[in-house]
């Protein structure tokens, strides 16, 4: 990410607000798309866990974080911050909340990662024709999106459900909170499920489905018109935002994108973070999804296929804890000097469980193949190379929807942190992999965005996409991973059955 000193932005700025299931931070970018060092601020915190399958969040919680970035960002900009003329979010997809009639929470804020409403998934594929829910919605039915999480609150929590008037996300509730009014973004609406995405529209079937009624969710944003004129504690509390426009929020992995230059096919986007995932930005009407895809919105104008992995850097957290590895510097040589798939193990990595391809909620992680002389240096590489087998899988259902050539860029925490991953990656999939130096490529696409929405600047195209180092595939350990990948394919079909999109 370009990053230049405060003294040099060019006016107007546009701050940037990243809402994901870690942390949020605050940024600040100049009309061409550069970071003002230092001023930024975050706040990490970690979903709560259950032993059968649970990830909350508490919304009030995440709200105070929101607040607490926005105060450190304002106060590092100092006089700067009156040049503000936008603020951009970035926002995690997937959250649920339920509310009650004056916005206070009545439920956590379910994310992505709770599989509790995988029963109701499974009733859910024998009402419905899954097929035609896809090809509406370009979501499959899961317990990631809201139908099946719905219909298992309904059985689980039915003395809260009926206390609940609106269901919608943290950004609904964050905008309720700070302006006294909400709409949902079409970017987090096509997320939800609920979506269909040819008509933008909530899906009737979808909602009987699900037993409830439109008038239940938030309106849709109309022309995701901005939020403007903050409620009078918040106006007070940051006056360089109180009447700017706020815009909706756009999903993390569309604004992951566009901030990392790939808001084109002729660029593919692999991000890796506490998760993982593959995309391209398509126009609106990409054509046919494959089975194993999924589809959501940019905006009106742009959707954004691919596929998502539940793992990624939270498998490699796992094994760091659990296996007690040494610092990260040491544990990077020895995974970077150990051959290729020189351990012979076998990993399912699905720690919380499984989405794009197969879309199993109660795939579990299995590690095959141990003995008494591997050491936690072979399993932690196992699962990288794992995780990268699963990527590989997802390149071989989008690659249809990218240009040829096309180019793929690789971005997050996971992949800045570990040069060694990115060598398996590039080795797995046979081809060329650059890192993007867009270290917060959310945060900076959340910024362009509402730099073109408020007509800074023209054409996403137009922005620096270049630089970054690149790493270029070994042509013998592609093929030594490919009898690994028929290894975990094989396993895939033990453990967990035949692949869903497999039979479609």
């Amino acid at each position: 990410m370009t990053v230049i000193p405060p003294t040099r932005a060019e006016p107007p700025l546009i701050l940037a607000l990243d809402a994901g299931t870690s942390s949020t931070r605050a940024l600040l970018f100049d009309r061409r798309g550069r970071a003002l060092a230092g001023v930024m601020a975050q706040v990490p915190y970690a979903p709560r866990t259950t032993p059968d399958g649970g990830a909350e969040l508490d919304p009030r919680r995440l709200f105070a974080a929101v607040c607490r970035v926005l105060d450190g960002c304002l106060h590092r900009a100092g006089a700067r911050a009156k040049e503000i003329r936008g603020v951009a979010t970035s926002m995690f997809w997937h959250s649920l909340l339920g509310m009650n009639r004056d916005g206070t929470p009545l439920t956590p804020c379910y994310t992505w990662a709770d599989m509790r409403s995988d029963d109701a998934a499974r009733e859910l594929r024998e009402k419905l024709d899954e097929r035609a829910v896809h090809a509406r919605t370009g979501c499959p039915i899961h317990p990631t999106f809201f139908p099946a999480r719905l219909r298992w609150l309904r059985a689980a929590h039915p003395e809260t459900v009926k206390r609940v008037a609106t269901w919608g996300g943290f950004w609904e509730y964050l905008a309720l909170r700070l302006f006294g009014r909400a709409a949902a973004s079409l970017s987090l609406a096509s997320g939800t499920g609920f979506l269909d995405q040819a008509r933008c529209a909530w899906d009737a079937e979808l909602l009987e489905a699900a037993m409830t009624t439109e008038d239940r969710l938030f309106p849709l944003a109309a022309a995701d018109a901005p939020l403007q004129g903050l409620r009078n504690a918040f106006a007070r509390r940051w006056p360089p935002l109180a009447e700017v426009p706020w815009f909706p929020a756009v999903g993390d992995g569309a604004c992951a994108n566009i901030g990392s230059g790939c808001g084109s096919p002729e660029r593919v986007a692999l991000t890796l973070g506490t998760s993982g995932a593959m995309r391209i930005v398509t126009a609106a009407e990409p054509g046919t999804l494959p089975w194993g895809l999924w589809r959501y919105r940019v905006d009106r104008r742009r959707s954004v296929v691919g596929g998502a992995l539940s793992e990624g850097g939270n498998v490699v957290a796992w094994c760091r804890e659990t296996l007690r590895l040494p610092d990260a510097r040491t544990t990077e040589r020895k995974i970077a000097h150990l051959p290729a798939e020189s351990h012979g193990l076998t990993v399912l990595p699905f720690f919380a469980g499984e989405r794009s391809p197969g879309w199993s909620g109660r795939a579990r992680a299995a590690i095959v193949g141990l003995s008494l002389d591997h050491r936690p240096a072979h399993i932690l590489k196992a699962a990288m190379e794992a995780i990268a087998y699963r990527f590989a899988l997802l390149y071989e259902l989008l690659r249809g929807f990218a240009a040829e050539p096309h180019e793929i860029v690789a971005s997050g925490g996971a992949l800045v942190a570990s040069p060694a991953w990115c060598q398996i990656l590039s080795d797995v999939l046979g081809r060329p992999i650059r890192l993007s130096p867009q270290v917060e490529a959310s945060s900076r696409g959340a910024a362009l965005l509402g730099l073109e929405a408020l007509g800074v600047i023209t054409s996403l195209s137009t922005q620096p996409t270049g630089g970054g180092r690149t790493f270029n595939p070994n042509p013998r350990r592609h093929e030594e991973y490919g009898e690994a990948r028929t290894r975990q394919s094989r396993l895939y079909d033990q453990i967990v059955g035949s692949p869903r999109f497999l039979t479609y």
